[in-house]
């Protein structure tokens, strides 16, 4: 009862019962998520890599290269003459066959390079996680298929981050891409033939004979574990440039092999105690000798063209690749006598220079003391690649240093030819500054078409253009610039007189002989202050322009010693300023392309030059008759006697000595031809030590002269000694007929009178208080009737 009591007590009351428990799908959110975020990353990888493909993060391969990436048309370069001069092509290499690899430099590349090559699509990613946790200690992760892409597609790595990221992707894209065109066979063979083992050994069998002496087919294993060291580094583990290092990484090979299983014990042990021996064959260059100054300087020209062409057709044309053909202004006789007369004339030269320093020790500097002298090679030293590769290993300037002072096998050039030889690259750089430098060029002066340009004397060993990228001291080759401006500003003819006597402007002084000279016989003479008083009297401004109407662009001082040449010039533009003096004073811009045209025969761009009036035909007609006298009597007459040139062959020019005779010019002008030629050292402190010897008519006019007789000895240019410069209508007798043309006007604005010309007042002729040593030299060398420039900056 009682409990039936309390039920009903309770009946129609609610109890509050337990909360159901919530079902927890939190993971179901953090699935949606991870979902998501691998669909995100699945999607934007793709879009990436959709991007990479279809160029939009920058220029890609189109799928015929990718196909077909050996066959490129090489543009070829065709002389005036119809001679083909050279190409424009890629390396030049000897393909093999997958057949010709033997199978150790296979398995070789595989256990070094890419252990799962066999199982992998192009990208491995177990290796780039690998190189991601071990920073690339373990290895890279880039696989044999990706180094394809490198070699075939890429530039350089990029040291900015984002770039390079960019350029694996593109590397990764284009890895993908060979993998389905070619069998792992194919890659293998292509990546071999690609490489660029140095020494212009371009892919594996032009390497096995450049250091081997033998076919691929015949390496040995420690051979081709030597070539697969320098797969990762060609440079650093080359047998030539470091044959310690390059055993060490090549024994690191073998132990791979070892390890992988593709070698036994034995055998490993065998191949690490072979030594590194080199059989060094190199193999010229397509682009070394002399062809590849005036390359150097045509592809620069082209490119530019190809440039404007792509701006206005929208049309890209490769050089390398396209087959264009480019009709150069070149005469490839020309061509030819110009590099037979530089070296003819600096093999002798480089005798008599070695015979001077014989037994120096501080060969071949001048005027330097010990400090200056390390100080240029240290210089010298970081402008080499080897010098660049230590530092980028972290190495310090002493330690590199040290590295270069030890004897390695080098090549080295000599007029005899390359010669090989065991010596320290430090001691190689020396080497090299002591051998004579030399440039020529020559000019159609009427077309300003570039006949002959030889930029050097060897590329391999000396990549530097002596005729545009060369600028040197031009000298007494200048002081026809003052005189021309003195002809036209004050009305001054060949006959007119100038004082010789010592110069002197403040604390400024040049030594002179006296007397009173005619400008022929000055100029004949190349008396320096003649030219300072002519100079003094335009104004140096005046100079400055006619110089700048003349083509030269280069800066020039506005003091006085620059009308005795202390500015520095190139070849190029020298040559084109005295041009203009043989075409009636019109300059022409000299020009070495004429035409060029596309595979199928279009013509891309034709070349032509508008001649610019810079003076009257009466004042260049003036120019030339002075400079005959330096032919005839001057400064040039003994050389060109004693090489056979008569005086009764018209040539106008000009010889030009620097300080300490650093430089040697000689500017020749005859009526179908002007040319010029430097000769000089890489340094200026490297020099003859008398200006008997170091002259520009002793160092460079033979060079000159030598051209000059083999291009007049050939009948078929059309270029004869009997030719004669056109005097103009209005000459007479070359003493009268410039009256009335000049302005007569200085940069002060004060009138000059001809009687003030004629007579100036006479100059103090003491000498300044305590003289330099080489004042002494320069009065010296003027009484014997040499030709110095003084250049008192």
């Amino acid at each position: 009862m009682e409990e039936n009591k309390q039920n009903n007590g309770n009946k129609g009351k609610t109890f509050p019962l337990p909360p159901k428990k919530k079902k927890d799908t939190s993971w179901k959110k953090w699935v949606k998520v991870v979902w998501i975020g691998f669909i995100a990353v699945v999607l934007g990888i793709s879009g990436l890599f959709f991007a990479v493909s279809q160029g939009f993060l920058g220029e890609m391969p189109d799928v015929k290269e990718l196909e077909n990436p050996n066959i490129y048309v090489a543009s070829e370069i065709i002389s005036s003459d119809g001679v083909v001069l050279g190409k424009f092509e890629k390396e030049k290499t000897q393909p093999v066959f997958y057949k010709d690899l033997p199978p150790y430099l296979v398995y070789a590349l595989q256990a070094k390079e890419d252990e799962r090559f066999k199982e992998h699509s192009g990208i491995d990613l177990k290796s780039i996680l690998r190189a991601v946790r071990y920073g690339g200690d373990r290895g890279g992760g880039s696989t044999i298929t990706q180094q394809l892409a490198k070699l075939l597609f890429t530039k350089e790595p990029s040291r900015n981050p984002v770039l390079r990221a960019i350029q694996k992707l593109k590397e990764w894209v284009v890895a993908v891409s060979l993998e389905k065109r070619y069998t792992k066979e194919e890659i293998v063979t292509l990546y071999f033939n690609k490489f660029d083992f140095l020494y212009n050994a371009n892919g594996i069998e032009m390497a096995s004979r450049v250091y081997f002496n033998k076919k691929t087919s015949e390496l040995t294993l420690p051979e081709a574990a030597v070539f697969v060291a320098m797969l990762e580094a060609p440079k650093a583990n080359n047998p030539m440039r470091n044959p310690e290092r390059a055993k060490r990484r090549r024994d690191v090979v073998l132990s791979q092999m070892l390890e992988t299983g593709y070698i036994d014990k034995e055998t490993y042990d065998k191949a690490t105690e072979t030594p590194v021996k080199v059989d060094f064959n190199p193999i010229k260059s397509i682009t070394e000798g002399y062809s590849a100054y005036y390359k150097h300087y045509l592809r620069k020209e082209i490119d530019k063209y190809l440039e404007d062409y792509e701006k206005e057709t929208g049309k890209k044309l490769n050089l390398y690749r396209d087959g264009l053909k480019i009709y150069v202004t070149l005469d490839s006789r020309m061509q030819k006598y110009a590099e037979e007369s530089i070296k003819e004339h600096l093999t002798d030269l480089q005798k008599r220079f070695d015979a001077e320093q014989r037994g120096r020790k501080d060969r071949p500097f001048y005027y330097l003391n010990s400090t200056q002298i390390n100080d240029l090679m240290v210089q010298a030293m970081k402008r080499t690649g080897r010098y660049k590769l230590l530092k980028a290993d972290g190495r310090s300037d002493e330690e590199i240093i040290a590295e270069f002072k030890k004897p390695i096998k080098t090549s080295r050039f000599t007029w005899a030819g390359e010669e090989e030889v065991e010596m320290s690259p430090w001691d190689s750089i020396k080497w090299h500054k002591q051998i004579a430098q030399a440039g020529l060029m020559s000019v159609v002066p009427g077309t300003g078409e570039i006949k002959a340009w030889v930029g050097g004397i060897d590329w391999q060993h000396f990549q530097y253009d002596h005729i545009k990228q060369g600028k040197r001291q031009v000298g007494s080759t200048f002081k026809p610039f003052v005189y021309a401006t003195a002809i036209m500003k004050l009305g001054l003819t060949p006959c007119s007189t100038i004082s010789n006597a010592s110069f002197n402007k403040g604390t400024y002084h040049v030594p002179g002989r006296g007397g009173m000279l005619t400008l022929k016989d000055a100029l004949a003479h190349s008396q320096n202050p003649v030219a300072l008083r002519l100079a003094e009297m335009t104004g140096t401004q005046s100079v400055i322009q006619t110089a700048r109407d003349l083509g030269v662009t280069e800066e020039i001082s506005t003091s006085l010693p620059m009308a005795l040449g202390a500015s520095d010039i190139t070849i190029y533009e020298m040559v084109g300023a005295y041009s203009t003096f043989a075409n009636y004073g019109n300059y022409n811009k000299p020009e070495m392309i004429w035409r060029i045209e596309d595979a199928n025969g279009r013509v891309i761009k034709e070349v032509n030059v508008e001649p610019k009036e810079v003076m009257n035909p009466l004042y260049a007609y003036t120019m030339i008759e002075l400079m005959k006298g330096v032919a005839q009597y001057g400064t040039a007459s003994g050389e060109l006697g004693r090489k056979g040139i008569s005086k009764d062959v018209e040539i106008a020019g000009k010889t030009g000595t620097t300080q300490n005779n650093s430089d040697g010019w000689f500017m020749g002008i005859t009526p179908r031809l002007a040319t010029g030629a430097w000769v000089g050292w890489e340094d200026r402190a490297t020099h003859f030590l008398g200006t008997g010897e170091g002259q520009g008519a002793k160092m460079a006019l033979p060079i000159w002269a030598i051209y000059m007789k083999k291009v007049w000895a050939d009948k078929s240019l059309g270029v004869s000694p009997q030719d004669k410069f056109i005097k103009p209508s209005e000459w007479k007798d070359g003493c009268s007929n410039l009256k009335g043309l000049g302005s007569g006007y200085g940069d002060d604005g004060g009138l000059q009178t001809m009687d003030e010309i004629k007579n100036p007042k006479p100059a103090d002729p003491s000498p300044k208080k305590n003289p330099e040593k080489k004042d002494e030299n320069v009065n010296e060398n003027l009484n014997k009737g040499e030709e110095v420039d003084f250049n008192n900056k």
